[in-house]
């Protein structure tokens, strides 16, 4: 079956099967690709750090982009982060999320594990 995102105009959802997967048309829960694109990480080895405002009532999210590492590695390096910062957060699709600005902090202990680090955003 030939993917569907490419002509952008594949079906998102179906009344018999709920979501449906955009990439290979097969409902949510049997979809076979969304692991391959839960693992696709920006390639150019940057790790990026930003600060996020939109759709958090204002508050500031340290978010945290680009890390080459497994789920379970993320998640443990997140909880690392987070201990450091004194802060709550997730890792969510790759994506590790810190409640407040730590930015700078962040950049420093990042730079130390070896990572190459960039500010982001404004």
């Amino acid at each position: 079956m030939p993917k569907r995102h490419e002509n952008n105009s594949g079906l998102v959802y179906s009344t018999e099967q709920g979501r449906l997967c955009p990439g290979c048309g097969k409902a949510h829960g049997r979809c076979g690709c969304k692991a391959e694109r839960k693992r696709q990480v920006r390639a150019d080895g940057i790790v990026r750090l930003s600060l996020e405002t939109k759709g958090r009532k204002g508050k500031g999210v340290t978010v945290v982009t680009g890390l080459p590492l497994a789920d379970e590695d993320l998640k443990q390096l997140a909880k690392r982060l987070k201990q450091q910062c004194g802060s709550g957060g997730t890792v969510k699709e790759g994506v590790v999320e810190i409640q407040g600005d730590h930015r700078q902090p962040l950049l420093l202990e990042l730079q130390k594990q070896g990572y190459t680090v960039k500010l982001a955003g404004g």
